[in-house]
């Protein structure tokens, strides 16, 4: 669903409305700045605003230059924070520093290029624009900046072009409503996955057990296959149970899923090998599996092993 608070949807709303709209966006940070590169502020000519650019800090700056840029409809780049003194002088207390561009919504930023990212977003696609130095924008997809998209990470090219990936969700599918998946979907939720949770078994898969938590009750390999299974998915498999987990775990293998992990003992999972040998699929291919699932952290508890899955499963979708 459209998050109806997005400063780009937002912008355009606002726009539309006659409010005026700026869109500031941290292009660049340095040391220990509070927001990462592609965050992004809308402001109105009122300076009414949603959004962040700084957890608070250098807001009400960004605000004045964004009201003035209004006016001449010039884009800005700024930069906060060059040195502790600076940075605390406008609330980087910590010394970081961050370099935010500002642009006007239908002069410095097209609209029609707004109204284009907005509807590929809604629609669930990956997509970015990429600014070159004096303000050309461009429509980008995953095949001109495969790795910032594979990273989830907006910034500058070699060249100078600054490129704000706009990726949709990552999504989550766990297999087994068991205990470890209850403090699993809720962690990932913060994490900002799209979790689904997979059981066919009534009993397991109550909604009074996962509150809020999207629940498919058919057969696992069904399930994936109408969910779909892409590049920006990850696949967890709790249920101890082959007829559950492995027709999850053979849809998995023949998808681009970036993270297949599988609940289970070194023992289990030997089993598990030799099933799906048996069941046609190359070392290779098994080889993707997780398994044990999640990083040796020596931790015991549902909780703790939950996050010990969610720790592999970002080790292997930013270090890969």
């Amino acid at each position: 669903m459209p998050d109806p608070l997005d400063p780009l949807t937002l912008a355009l709303e606002w726009h539309t409305a006659g409010r005026g709209a700026v869109l500031a966006t941290v292009v660049e940070t340095w040391g220990s700045a509070p927001r990462a590169v592609g965050s992004q502020l809308v402001i109105d000519a009122e300076g009414r605003m949603e959004g962040s650019v700084s957890g608070g800090c250098v807001e009400g700056a960004v605000i004045i230059e964004a009201i003035e840029a209004l006016e001449d409809g010039a884009p800005r780049l700024l930069t906060y924070g060059v040195s502790d003194d600076d940075a605390f002088a406008v609330g980087l207390a910590c010394g970081g520093t961050i370099r935010v561009l500002v642009e006007p919504v239908g002069t410095a930023m097209p609209l029609d290029l707004l109204r284009t990212v907005i509807e590929a977003k809604n629609a669930g696609q990956p997509v970015g624009i990429e600014r070159k130095e004096g303000g050309t924008h461009r429509l980008i997809g995953p095949s001109d900046h495969a790795e910032m998209f594979r990273l989830d990470r907006s910034g500058f090219t070699e060249d100078g072009r600054f490129v704000l990936i706009l990726n949709p969700p990552l999504k989550l599918i766990v297999v087994g409503a068991v205990h470890i998946a209850q403090p699993l979907v809720r962690m990932a939720a913060e994490l900002g996955f799209a979790v689904t949770l997979v059981d066919p078994r009534p009993a397991f898969g109550d909604a009074a057990r996962f509150p809020g938590v999207t629940i498919v009750d058919d057969w696992p390999d069904e399930a994936l296959q109408r969910l779909g299974l892409d590049s920006r998915t990850a696949v967890v498999t709790l249920t101890h149970d082959p007829k559950l987990d492995d027709p999850a775990i053979e849809q998995a293998l023949r998808s681009d899923v970036f993270y297949l992990g599988c609940l289970g003992s070194t023992r289990t999972h030997a089993k598990r090998v030799a099933r799906l040998t048996e069941a046609g699929f190359t070392t290779d291919e098994i080889d993707r599996i997780h398994g044990p699932v999640g990083l040796d952290l020596g931790g015991r508890k549902p909780a703790e092993i939950a996050l010990s899955i969610l720790a592999e499963i970002t080790q292997v979708l930013r270090t890969a």
